[in-house]
């Protein structure tokens, strides 16, 4: 593992693309959820969700961390539009977890899955409608005409003889009034802030360098902990000198932690001094012989097990067996790690009567419930901040770090930030998880397919996370993609064998859509190719017509230019996902150089169809940053590992997608007739096939193993 990477060296090496980026202005702000519904005081409060001032103030509070996804601009627009509100006086704070903000349909205040509008959806816009009918009626009252005959204009209520009364002049009278249940909500056609171009609320913040992540928080009387973990998994410190850490100018304390060791200072640096000076010697190793091909082998052995069925349609042997023709193909894809820009860390504060928590956390119920399972205290009494985040992708959604923060804080008596370094993120990430399937089709004499068999073998998620969500020895996560296909096959069989590593895996962004649209549009595009069928076509003949992705996919094939020629040895490819309520359909166009495999990516092509469009330009945001992830992807990423645990040690051996590979991209966003989708991770799992269809098209050479192999492309 390389441990010397500095920031010089880095910032030499090439500009690291940045997929997603982060959050609100006046984030720092924190409200307290439980004030939402209250319609007293000298601000009106109708939700959780909104409060108006008698100076005209219109605050949104969100209780969804913001990734960089635009959410916070995009429930502002929400509110904004149902509340016909003046776009200008709009202000967007993060709120404490509470329940007004738990997920309506999951239960849980955490952002993941793609659900923070389309999960809430009915809900925002209800919360801006229903206040402005209070202040409608506050109006009516004041002037003594009929509501009916009133109505509003961005930030006022108009009476039917034209005079006019500000939102914020209202504000005394509405605050006396019933909140409705069930507000009359705006239709489409009368939207004018939904669908608009709105700038993101949080770059001037950030642009001028305001915005305070995680990494930034500081509490009078705080310290620093840096924490020795085991190099190799399931290892234990045997002996470690505290003296000699302790003796480190700013050091504090060193506090034993089971299988960890930490070292609080005053300082970061001196922590990480500190650290090393502990010299800790680590138990042998339970898993010595585990490195990159014992991973592998596991893994592929997986496939000779017997596997649980995870969807069964039809009579998959019988077809396959009597079909025209057959193919069968493996795949292979690594296990990666998130690399977000801003390390882990976490700041907890645990006092009489109360615990504090700073976090850039996708899990603010999981946070909140770790407080109070290690502290003791009622869940109310722990309240929650959530600080911007540097990218999380799955990874902050973990509560490693909130348990850590909070212990030391127990234990030293003062407040107390965690921060893991850079060598800490690579070594002991969840990561997402490595996988390998085999699939058999068969083609019928008209060349559709006909029979569809896919085994696949890797980790469980959900065996650690949830493992109440695994049904009859299916994850379901793990099968994502596949079993939810957007292909009209009528014999199929998908099997699922649980591969047991010590590695620890997560959610990353997509999850289990990122490994399976890889191995599905790979092989559709084998399939049209062996049938001598156009490929998006052949897509396109196999999807119910009308349905979500043979809309994307229709949209992507008239905006790219799918039957215009190429330049000489040019290839495109082309993929299509339906997941998380949405669908994208991507084509990427490279060449490849002959001497050397070196792939060049010339143009990448979006269209997406999310139902309706919130937010335009963070959508485009959205599906830009998450197909430049997918392409990272697969053009560089792979965790590697040795003498029983990771041996990638940081971005030196761990390369991502820089600013030089980046290619012209499109993004096309469909005029949808379907319901509200997500937006933040649909982006990401077409971009791989698509990639690799497109290497086949330039060379003839199929990618059934990431990332792409250069020296196979030269050969």
């Amino acid at each position: 593992m390389r441990t010397d990477m500095t920031r010089r060296n880095f910032l030499r090496s090439g500009c690291l693309l940045i997929a997603a980026a982060v959050t609100p202005a006046g984030v720092m702000t924190f409200v307290n959820a439980s004030s939402g519904f209250a319609g007293a005081g000298k601000n009106f409060k109708p939700h959780a969700f909104v409060e108006i001032s008698p100076d005209e103030e219109v605050t949104v509070r969100v209780g969804q961390t913001n990734l960089g996804q635009g959410t916070h601009t995009g429930i502002a627009m929400i509110v904004a539009e149902e509340l016909d509100a003046d776009w200008e006086k709009i202000q967007v704070r993060m709120a404490l977890a509470g329940d007004p903000f738990k997920d309506p349909v999951w239960g849980g205040q955490f952002t993941g899955g793609s659900t923070s509008i389309r999960h809430r959806w009915e809900l925002i816009r209800t919360a801006g409608a229903a206040a402005r009918a209070v202040l409608v009626e506050a109006a009516a009252q004041t002037w003594g005409v009929p509501a009916a005959r009133c109505r509003t204009v961005p930030g006022k209520v108009m009476a039917p003889d034209g005079r006019s009364l500000s939102y914020g002049t209202l504000v005394p009278t509405a605050v006396t009034l019933p909140v409705p249940q069930n507000p009359v909500l705006k239709a489409a056609r009368e939207y004018k802030i939904i669908g608009s171009e709105k700038q993101r609320l949080d770059i001037p913040d950030k642009v001028q360098g305001r915005t305070r992540f995680g990494i930034d928080v500081n509490i009078p009387g705080m310290c620093v902990a840096v924490i020795a973990r085991p190099p190799h998994y399931l290892a234990e410190p045997m002996v470690f000198d505290a003296e000699a850490a302790k003796a480190v100018p700013g050091v504090i304390e060193v506090v034993p932690m089971g299988d960890r060791v930490a070292v609080c200072a005053e300082t970061t640096f001196a922590a990480m001094k500190g650290r090393r000076a502990l010299k800790v010697n680590w138990s042998k190793s339970k898993h010595a012989d585990l490195d990159t091909a014992a991973v592998d082998k596991t893994l592929r052995a997986g496939l000779k097990r017997k596997g649980a069925v995870a969807q069964s349609g039809g009579d998959a042997a019988t077809a396959l067996s009597g079909a025209v023709k057959t193919l069968e193909a493996s795949f292979y894809v690594p296990y990666i790690a998130h690399a977000q820009v801003e390390p882990t860390n976490c700041t907890a504060h645990v006092e009489k009567g109360r615990c504090r928590i700073w976090a850039p956390t996708q899990g603010q119920s999981t946070a909140q419930s770790v407080g109070a399972g290690i502290t003791g205290l009622p869940l109310e009494k722990v309240e929650v901040m959530t600080t911007p985040a540097g990218g999380g992708f799955g990874r902050r959604s973990e509560a490693d770090v909130i348990e850590e923060a909070v212990s030391l804080s127990q234990i030293m008596k003062r407040p107390v930030k965690v921060m893991w370094t850079r060598e800490d993120e690579f070594a002991h990430d969840v990561f997402r998880p490595g996988s390998v399937c085999v699939i058999q089709a068969g083609l019928d004499s008209g060349g559709d397919v006909t029979a569809w068999v896919h085994k696949i073998a890797s980790p469980s998620i959900m065996a650690r996370l949830m493992p109440g969500n695994i049904r009859n020895g299916v994850d379901e996560s793990s099968v994502d993609g596949v079993t939810t296909m957007c292909y009209s096959i009528p014999n199929r069989l998908v099997e699922y064998v649980t591969t047991d590593l010590p590695i620890p895996v997560g959610w990353w962004r997509s999850v289990g859509n990122t490994i399976n649209c890889f191995t599905v549009e790979s092989f559709m595009d084998e399939l049209a190719h062996a049938a001598g069928r156009d490929p998006l076509q052949f897509r396109l003949d196999h999807m119910e017509k009308g349905s979500r992705p043979h809309d994307a996919l229709s949209l992507l094939a008239t905006k790219c230019g799918w039957d215009k020629p190429l330049s000489e040895g040019h290839g495109r490819g082309v993929a299509v996902t339906d997941c998380f309520g949405s669908s994208a359909a991507q084509m990427v166009e490279v060449s490849v150089h002959r001497g050397t495999g070196e792939i060049t990516i010339y143009r990448a092509v979006c269209a997406v169809d999310c139902g309706p469009a919130v937010y335009p330009e963070g959508i485009t945001a959205q599906m830009e940053g998450g197909m430049l992830m997918g392409l990272s992807a697969a053009l560089y990423e792979k965790v590697e590992f040795e003498g029983g645990g990771v041996k990638t040690g940081n971005y030196s051996d761990y390369p991502v997608l820089t600013l030089s590979d980046v290619p012209e991209i499109e993004v096309y966003i469909a005029e949808s007739r379907h319901s509200i989708g997500g937006i933040g991770e649909p982006g990401v799992p077409a971009a791989a096939p698509a990639l690799a269809n497109a290497v086949f098209a330039a060379t003839g050479v199929r990618v059934r193993e990431l990332p792409i192999d250069r020296e196979k492309l030269k050969a």
